[in-house]
């Protein structure tokens, strides 16, 4: 579904990405995982047609970055780390108002449905919990039927709650047939979500694998962790006391 290769951003004499290469096959969840600075975020910006490369090749879907631009931009959806809505409209007016924007007959309520949001049709946005309008933005980048969607850091700053709950929304899209690139810092979501992922260092990818495989080679060199693994976390704890039914903030 995307092919990069030999992929580089620079600013000046600075390498922020430096020649890297992978492909997203169609119909799996890829992250992009790394510190800050690593470019990850610019290599995603890159296939959304949003940030110019300074080299390489990068096909979607079988159109060129370079000479295709437009037809990308008809088959991806783009969820960013901060979203600027309109504050003050209510859900179902901002999604008629995407509608406009592609040219598209969307039915609001069934869209909110699709991310429990229907109960909030009529809310501000500026009234969302933070996990109200993580799963709302997600939902407008379905508003074209992309056959790809980029998702840049989606549950930072949720709550565990959120967080699960999310990781089933993007389960179930993926579910349907659509390829998913994701960005993470949390190296649990990136092993409960991705079937493959590239870490990146320094603008470089230093591993691509499926996690289990990544886990199962550190293992294999005699890497032993100090602390005994319990089989479960506190976030396990958390959920299980809490409850991981979807519950708003009121």
């Amino acid at each position: 579904m995307i092919q990069v290769e030999n992929l580089k951003k620079c600013y000046g004499t600075f390498e922020a990405v430096k020649g890297i290469s992978f492909e997203v096959k169609e119909g799996e969840i890829f992250g992009l995982l790394g510190p800050n600075g690593a470019g990850k975020s610019t290599t995603l910006e890159i296939m959304e047609t949003l940030r110019d490369k300074t080299s390489g090749t990068v096909t979607i879907a079988g159109f060129d970055l370079d000479r295709q631009p437009d037809e990308i931009k008809k088959i991806i959806g783009v969820q960013l780390q901060t979203s600027g809505f309109y504050p003050g409209l209510r859900l179902i007016e901002l999604v008629n108002l995407f509608n406009g924007l592609y040219n598209k007959a969307v039915d609001p309520i069934q869209l909110l449905s699709a991310v429990n949001l229907e109960d909030k049709a009529t809310a501000q946005y500026k009234s969302l919990s933070g996990g109200q309008k993580q799963r709302f933005s997600i939902a407008t980048t379905l508003i074209n039927d992309p056959r790809i969607i980029f998702l840049d850091e989606p549950t930072t700053g949720l709550d565990p709650q959120a967080r699960r709950n999310l990781w089933d929304l993007i389960r179930n899209i993926r579910n349907k047939g659509t390829t998913v690139i994701i960005t993470t810092h949390y190296m649990d979501e990136a092993e409960y979500l991705c079937d493959r992922v590239a870490i990146m260092d320094a603008g470089k990818i230093i591993a691509l694998d499926p996690p289990d495989r990544l886990i199962d080679q550190l293992l294999s060199s005699g890497f032993e962790k100090q602390k005994e693994n319990k089989g479960a976390n506190l976030e396990d704890v958390f959920i299980h006391l809490t409850g991981h039914a979807l519950r708003e903030e009121k």
